[in-house]
C-alpha cells in the first residue's frame, strides 16, 4: 500500500484551499524528528551525470504518517539577487513513517537513467552545485531571503542550503554538491538545523515512497511474455475495495486499453473483454506509468506484467486499485472495446455506503445492488456511459463537472440536487473529466445538460471520489442559468445581508472587486447593512504584521459606489497578527458595512481583538458594553478562528443588534465517499463550541430585554441540520431562516454537486415580520467571484404580525 503521489499538477494545487486549516508546525528553530529533507540533487541531465533530472527526496523519521497536502518544496537560488523568487512544488499525499517522498524536478539534456517514478513532479532547474530547498506548510510563495528570515518563517518544516548558499540552517551550508553528487542526510536522519554537519556529499541515490530506486519505474524488465498468465483483471480487483493480491508480481495480465491518460499522473486502463460471473469483481484497471508516457494506444491487445499496489490518495479515502513498474506486450491493435456499462437510475441503487461504525469498509464485501458506491467500485476501471446528465456542480477551473445520473434525485428549483440530510446520500452524482486535451469538459452551469452519452473510464480520486474519465463527451445543452437580483427593500424595512467574498484583499485585481461590488448594489439592491465574511487585511497573505483592513474596504467601498449603490461606511475589530487562521498571514476578519443614510451604527469605546463584550441592561432596554466588539474572543473555542463581530445599529429609532460570524472550516473532516464509515466531522466539535458561545450571548441580551431585535448571521460553515445549528438555536433564542424557504430553495453553496447551505440568517423572537432571501449569483456558476451566495432578511420597522418569506 501506498499513499499520496499527485494525479495532476491541477489537483495538487487544489489541496491548498481544500485542507488550508492544517495546523501550522513550529519553525526550524527547533529540529524535526519527523519530515525532513533526506537529499537534495540539482546536476540532473548535466554533462557527466547518470541521471536525467533533479530531485528532492523527503523521509519520515516519526513513526505515524506525515501529512504533506497543501505543503510544497520550494526552491531559491543560493544567492539571491532582488529579484529572486522562490520556485514552488506542490505536494500531495503522506510520507509513510520510515518512508521517503521523492519530487522529480526538471530534466536536463544528459544522463541514461531515470528517476524511480515520483510522488510529486515540479519544473525547477536546480542549480547543481548551489541553492536552497525548503519544506513548507502551504503553498504561497516563501519571501525570505536570508538565513534568519526564514528561521522566523514558521511555514518552512525543513531548510537546506547547500554550495554556497546564503539561505541555510546553522554554521553553513553542506558542502560537495556537483553535477555528479548530491547531498544527502546521514541514515538516521538526524536533524540538528546544521546543514554542514547533516548533510554530506555523494552518489545521488533516490528513492520513491513505494521504495524504489533508480531506473525502478522507467525500467523495461525482462523479456515480456506473448501468451497470458493465469492471473486475469477480476482476480486483481477481487470481491471487495482492496485487491487481494496487493503488494504481489503478477505476469502476462490481459487487456485491451480502453483509454489513456498523458498529462499529469500518467498510465491507461486495460478491460477484460471475456469477465467472470462475479458483479462485485472489476474487469477493469490502472496501469500507472509514473512520469513515463504510456506507450501503448486505445484498441491494443496488451500483456501487462507488474505490481499490484492499492493507491490510496490520501489516508482517508478509499484507494485505486492499480498495476505499477509495468512491462508490456503489445499483441495486435485496433481491437473493439468492450461495451460500457450504463449509469442511469435504473442501475444506481438507492443505498450510498455500507457503515462500518467509523471504521474503515476496505474488507467489507461488495454489495453492488445494494450500495450505489459499491456499484461504482466494482466498476472502478471499466468502461461505462451516461446519457443526458444534468449539471449539479459548475465546470470548475480545474476542467471537472458534476453531473447526477438521477434527474429526480432531490432537484433545487434552478437545477442543482438538494444536499438535505446525513442519512439521505444523492447517490447519482459523479464527476466528469476530459482525456482528451482537444475536447475539454464545456463552461456549464448548473442546470445545463451533457446531452446525447457521455463514455468513459470509472476512476476515483481524493477530489470528490468516484469521477468518470471521459473519452467521449456529450454536447452542451445550455439552460441559461440567470443570476437572481432581489426586491429592493421599502422605506420602512431594514434590510441586513451576508456575504462571504473569498480573501478579499487590497491586492487583488479589480475585476474581482468590481463582480462583488455589483452583487451588493445590484444583485442584494444595496442592503443597509452588509456582513462580510473574508475580508483580509491590507496585504493578503503577505505575513509582515499588517492587521488593518482599510485601504481592501475604501477599494470595496469605491467598487460598490460605482457600480450604482450608496456609499458605504464600515466597522471591524482588527484581529490580533495570526490569530484568527485562514490564510497565514492574511488576517481574515468579519466586517459591517452600512448606509449611513439609512442607518446609523451606536460607536461605543472599548471592543478590541481580545475584549469580550456584555449585554448592559439599562431603564431603556438592552445595549453593548462596547460596539464594535467581539463575543468571548479569549475563549478556547475561538483559537486560531474568525470571532464573532457584535454592532449596536439604529434604525427609524429603534436598536437592532447584528452578530457577524465565520465558524471553523470543515477542513479535516472525512470526505462523504471515503474508506471511513460512518465518516468522522471531527471540526464540527469546535463549531458546536462556537455556536453555544454565540447562543449565550444571544440569552444574555434577551435577558435584558426579551423582545430586543438580534440579527445573527454569516458563514457558519454547517448545515440547517447539523449539531451546529442545534446549539446555536437552543431555547428558541434563534429562529434559521433558512428553513422558512421551500425545501428546494434551502442552500447558498455547491459542493461536490451538492447544493448545500453554509450560510445562514437567523433571527431573535423580537422580529416578527421579515421577508427573507437567498440571492444566487455565484455558487452555481462556473464563472464565480465567490464560492458563496449572499442571503438577504429585510425586517419591518412596524408593529408585531407574522414572518412570511419572499421570492424574486
Amino acid at each position: 500500500m501506498r499513499i499520496s503521489r499527485p494525479r495532476s499538477v491541477l489537483l495538487a494545487g487544489a489541496v491548498a484551499v481544500t485542507l488550508s486549516a492544517t495546523a501550522l508546525p513550529a519553525a526550524f528553530a527547533a529540529p524535526s524528528s519527523t519530515a525532513v529533507i533526506s537529499e537534495v540533487y540539482g546536476g540532473g541531465g548535466n554533462s557527466g551525470a547518470t541521471l536525467t533530472r533533479d530531485f528532492v527526496e523527503l523521509a519520515n523519521a516519526g513513526s505515524a504518517a506525515y501529512d504533506l497536502s497543501g505543503f510544497s518544496v520550494q526552491y531559491l537560488p543560493g544567492a539571491p539577487s532582488a529579484g529572486s523568487q522562490w520556485q514552488v512544488s506542490p505536494l500531495t499525499g503522506a510520507v509513510a513513517p520510515g518512508g521517503r517522498y521523492l519530487v522529480a524536478q526538471a530534466a536536463g539534456t544528459g544522463g541514461t537513467v531515470g528517476l524511480p517514478a515520483p510522488d510529486a513532479t515540479g519544473t525547477v532547474a536546480m542549480a547543481a552545485a548551489s541553492g536552497t530547498v525548503a519544506l513548507v506548510s502551504g503553498t504561497a510563495p516563501l519571501t525570505c531571503k536570508t538565513a534568519a528570515d526564514c528561521a522566523s518563517d514558521t511555514r518552512v518544516v525543513d531548510l537546506v542550503g547547500y554550495g554556497s548558499a546564503v539561505v541555510r540552517e546553522g554554521s553553513g551550508p553542506a558542502a560537495g554538491a556537483s553535477a555528479t553528487a548530491s547531498v544527502a542526510r546521514a541514515a538516521s536522519l538526524a536533524d540538528t538545523d546544521d546543514n554542514a554537519a547533516d548533510l554530506s556529499a555523494g552518489a545521488p541515490t533516490p528513492v520513491n515512497a513505494a521504495g524504489e530506486t533508480s531506473g525502478g519505474g522507467e525500467d523495461p524488465g525482462p523479456d515480456n511474455p506473448t501468451e497470458p498468465g493465469t492471473v486475469r483483471v477480476h482476480d486483481i480487483q477481487g470481491t471487495t475495495r482492496v485487491s487481494p493480491l496487493d503488494g504481489q508480481a503478477v505476469t502476462g495480465v490481459p487487456g485491451i486499453v480502453t483509454a489513456v491518460r498523458t498529462t499529469g499522473s500518467r498510465g491507461f486502463w486495460i478491460q477484460d473483454p471475456s469477465p467472470d460471473a462475479d458483479p462485485r469483481t472489476s474487469e477493469g484497471v490502472l496501469v500507472y506509468t509514473g512520469s513515463a508516457a504510456p506507450t501503448v494506444s486505445v484498441g491494443d491487445s496488451v500483456l501487462v506484467s507488474g505490481t499490484v499496489d492499492e493507491y490510496y490518495p490520501s489516508a482517508t479515502t478509499q484507494s485505486v486499485t492499480e498495476i505499477t513498474a509495468p512491462r508490456i506486450t503489445v499483441l495486435s491493435s485496433g481491437n473493439a472495446l468492450p461495451a460500457p456499462v450504463v449509469l442511469d437510475a435504473a442501475a444506481v441503487p438507492g443505498g450510498y455506503l455500507p457503515s462500518a461504525g467509523g471504521g474503515s469498509i476496505d474488507a467489507l464485501p461488495l454489495e453492488p445492488a445494494k450500495y450505489a458506491l459499491d456499484l461504482y467500485e466494482s466498476l472502478e476501471g471499466t468502461r461505462v456511459e451516461a446519457a443526458d446528465t444534468r449539471v449539479t456542480g459548475a465546470t470548475s477551473s480545474y476542467g471537472e463537472v458534476w453531473v447526477t445520473v438521477e434527474p429526480k434525485q432531490n432537484p433545487t428549483r434552478r437545477g442543482g440536487t438538494l444536499y438535505s440530510s446525513y442519512t439521505d446520500q444523492n447517490t447519482g452524482r459523479i464527476k466528469v473529466m476530459s482525456l482528451d486535451s482537444t475536447r475539454p469538459v464545456p463552461v456549464a452551469n448548473v442546470g445545463d445538460v451533457l446531452s446525447g452519452t457521455t463514455t468513459g473510464v470509472l476512476d476515483y480520486d481524493s477530489f470528490g471520489g468516484y469521477s468518470l474519465q471521459a473519452t467521449r463527451l456529450g454536447t452542451l445543452t445550455d439552460r441559461h442559468l440567470k443570476r437572481e437580483v432581489t426586491r429592493k427593500q421599502k422605506r420602512d424595512e431594514l434590510a441586513v445581508s451576508t456575504y462571504n467574498v473569498e480573501n478579499l484583499d487590497a491586492l487583488d485585481d479589480q475585476g474581482k472587486f468590481d463582480t462583488l461590488a455589483k452583487g451588493v448594489a445590484v444583485n442584494l439592491a444595496s442592503p443597509d447593512i452588509v456582513s462580510l465574511e473574508e475580508i483580509q487585511d491590507d496585504n493578503g497573505a503577505v505575513n509582515d504584521g499588517t492587521v488593518g483592513s482599510e485601504a481592501t474596504l475604501k477599494r470595496f467601498t469605491d467598487a460598490i459606489v460605482a457600480a450604482g449603490g450608496p456609499r458605504y461606511s464600515w466597522r471591524y475589530v482588527a484581529p490580533q497578527d495570526g490569530k484568527d487562521g485562514g490564510e497565514p498571514g492574511g488576517n481574515i476578519r468579519n466586517v459591517f458595512l452600512f448606509n449611513p443614510a439609512r442607518v446609523s451604527f451606536v460607536d461605543r469605546a472599548g471592543g478590541d481583538a481580545t475584549t469580550a463584550v456584555k449585554a448592559v441592561r439599562t431603564r431603556k432596554g438592552v445595549t453593548l458594553s462596547a460596539s464594535p466588539a467581539r463575543i468571548s474572543p479569549l475563549d478556547e473555542s475561538w483559537s486560531d478562528s474568525r470571532k464573532p463581530l457584535v454592532g449596536e445599529f439604529r434604525f427609524r429609532g429603534e436598536p437592532v443588534f447584528v452578530i457577524g460570524n465565520h465558524f471553523t472550516s470543515k477542513g479535516g473532516d472525512q470526505p462523504l465517499h471515503g474508506r471511513y464509515q460512518a465518516p468522522a466531522r471531527s471540526s464540527e466539535t469546535k463549531r458546536v463550541k462556537q455556536a453555544a458561545e454565540v447562543n449565550t450571548f444571544v440569552k444574555s441580551l434577551l435577558a435584558a430585554d426579551k423582545s430586543a431585535r438580534v440579527i445573527t448571521l454569516g458563514d457558519l460553515n454547517d448545515f440547517a441540520f447539523s449539531p451546529t445549528m442545534s446549539a446555536l438555536t437552543a431555547g428558541k433564542a434563534l429562529k434559521p431562516l433558512i428553513n422558512t424557504l421551500p425545501a428546494n430553495e434551502r442552500y447558498s453553496y455547491v459542493y461536490e454537486g451538492n447544493s448545500q447551505t453554509l450560510d445562514h440568517i437567523l433571527t431573535s423572537p423580537g422580529i416578527r415580520r421579515f421577508d427573507y432571501d437567498v440571492v444566487h449569483i455565484n455558487a452555481e456558476f462556473a464563472d464565480q467571484a465567490s464560492d458563496h451566495d449572499p442571503q438577504i432578511v429585510r425586517v419591518r420597522a412596524d408593529g408585531p404580525g407574522h414572518g412570511h418569506h419572499g421570492h424574486h
